[in-house]
């Protein structure tokens, strides 16, 4: 992988795959770039340019122990684009990556974008009880491996019909989300929880895809994905029927499509 310096010298690493027209993935929290290999090969195979970054914290990046705030990670998602000098991008993020998404376009413009895709996002707003969100940070906290053993398999849709996600592929993901820097997994929730992206969503006027699973228990469809499509006004909301949250391994094939299909309508 490749690496830049943000301005506060935290190091990045990233992927940049192929040549042609941009397509950018933002990853979901406690991941890496790495849950996006499929997606990238399969757009790299059909002429684009794929290009996905760890957030800091996570996967190959640095762990600086600060800047897990929204306002930070969209511009470590500005200084990406600025150093590739990327263009008409489509930029993709799953779960938190969706409100970077919407942050970076509120902080940094859509000088750099032509289309946006949110992909089971926790955006606009998660709306959870204070005392249920402080309960799971305590739990991330104290007890983090017996929460990821808990609740994998209801991230994985493993009971849903048609969710048949090899284990390779969740033992992988699940290894993925124990190298996270626990200080980031804690912080990030934290941001994510708080986040409000409501009159940020209305303010959006780039075309939208809205990819969501209708049994999506930690980004619910009908508080983000159906509301996201609702607040964005030129957007267009996508059910995946008995989905949960990890769409690029159980409907690989499909978001595969979708993603192909709504960046090829970026040249007319």
């Amino acid at each position: 992988m490749t690496a830049l310096t943000t301005t506060d010298g935290t190091t990045l690493c990233y992927r940049d795959y192929g040549t042609g027209r941009p397509v950018v993935f933002v990853h979901s929290m406690l991941m890496s770039s790495d849950m996006w290999q499929h997606q990238m090969l399969h757009l790299t195979g059909h002429g684009y340019r794929a290009v996905a970054y760890d957030r800091r914290g996570h996967g190959r990046s640095d762990d600086p122990g600060r800047g897990y705030d929204f306002d930070t990670l969209a511009d470590d998602l500005a200084a990406l684009l600025d150093r590739l000098d990327l263009t008409e991008v489509t930029l993709v993020g799953h779960s938190m990556g969706g409100g970077e998404v919407i942050r970076y376009l509120t902080r940094h413009g859509a000088q750099r974008v032509s289309r946006i895709a949110l992909v089971g996002a926790t955006a606009p707003h998660l709306a959870v009880d204070p005392q249920q969100a402080a309960a799971l940070l305590d739990q991330l906290r104290t007890d983090y491996g017996r929460w990821v053993d808990s609740n994998a398999a209801l991230s994985f849709g493993n009971d849903l019909p048609g969710c048949d996600i090899p284990q390779l592929e969740q033992d992988a993901t699940i290894r993925d989300w124990m190298r996270v820097s626990l200080h980031a997994a804690v912080e990030c929730t934290r941001a994510n929880l708080a986040a409000d992206f409501r009159a940020e969503a209305r303010a959006i006027t780039l075309p939208t895809l809205v990819l969501h699973g209708d049994h999506d228990a930690f980004a619910p469809l009908e508080t983000c994905g159906q509301r996201s499509a609702e607040l964005i006004p030129d957007s267009k909301l996508v059910v995946y029927e008995n989905a949960s949250h990890m769409l690029h391994l159980s409907h690989r094939a499909r978001l595969n499509e979708d993603l192909l299909a709504f960046a090829d309508s970026a040249r007319g």
